[in-house]
């Protein structure tokens, strides 16, 4: 059987074997790729891609941000990104631009309905994950962040099996229920064979804005005692601000409007870490 202009149809080995070449073309064109994950949700990890994303950026990096959280995507509202990728004259998706040097691409920004659930299970995140690298022009990349959900499966187990020399940046915040969880993750990227870039602790502390006393909300140092004791790289502390909430809500950049925060200078010395790769 022939299509309506007289082709035949692609059989499955042919589809999928020009999807891998285009995945890999696509992978060729991009230095250093960075998956962000942690053990548990509620550690930042979404915020700490988005920072690390703009920070890396304002340094002159061309950064791309692929979010891989299928069931939560909320790279584009905290970025503010509105409409939808186009397709350039490639035939392929163009990624939504924020800056001169980011763009992203978030199966938010492909669904009409933001409120809408995706309800898809293993074999639909697989193909949906490679198609946002294979797909996706991204073009010449110094850094792809990929943001995936919490935990060890799907999502994260794809991006280790196509991206064979991803590294990976663990968040998790001070306490101990967070830190078993991240001994997880680390022992998931040995499992699968990901290097480790290094662990950050999040929501590391907060400064009262009245008296200046430092209040540990989750307590102090569990982040980089495990890096120790797991022998994975420590890249910092991020405190925790309640500013980054406000901005994460209305999609406004918090490391742009508080330049000279603390957290700001953090989310900066990380990036000048990753920098080194380079």
């Amino acid at each position: 059987m022939v299509d309506i202009q007289g082709n035949m149809p692609k059989n499955p080995q042919q589809m999928q074997s020009e999807q891998d070449a285009a995945v890999n073309t696509s992978l060729g064109k991009i230095k250093n790729k960075i998956l962000v994950m942690s053990g548990k949700g509620g550690v930042g990890k979404t915020s700490t891609s988005v920072n690390l994303s703009i920070a890396l950026a304002s340094r002159g990096h061309r950064v791309g941000l692929m979010d891989v959280d299928l069931h939560g995507p909320d790279v584009p509202r905290m970025l503010g990104l509105h409409g939808m990728p186009e397709v350039n004259q490639n035939k392929k998706l163009a990624p939504v631009s924020y800056s001169e040097n980011l763009t992203a691409i978030s199966i938010e920004s492909l669904t009409p309905n933001k409120d809408d659930a995706i309800i898809w299970r293993g074999p639909l995140k697989f193909s949906a994950i490679k198609q946002f690298i294979g797909d996706v022009d991204w073009g010449d990349l110094d850094f792809l962040i990929i943001d995936s959900p919490p935990g060890t499966g799907d999502e994260p187990l794809t991006v280790a099996q196509t991206i064979t020399d991803a590294r990976a940046i663990i968040v998790t915040t001070p306490q101990e229920v967070a830190l078993a969880d991240v001994r997880k993750s680390i022992n998931f990227c040995k499992t699968v064979n990901m290097k480790i870039f290094g662990l950050i602790e999040n929501m590391s502390g907060y400064t009262c804005p009245h008296c200046g006393e430092v209040i540990q909300l989750f307590g102090t140092g569990g982040g980089e005692r495990t890096a120790l004791q797991m022998g994975v790289q420590f890249l910092g502390k991020i405190p925790f601000d309640p500013r980054m909430v406000a901005c994460g809500d209305s999609g406004t950049c918090y490391s742009e409007i508080h330049k000279d925060s603390q957290v700001t200078r953090a989310f900066n010395e990380v990036a000048e870490k990753m920098s080194a790769l380079l």
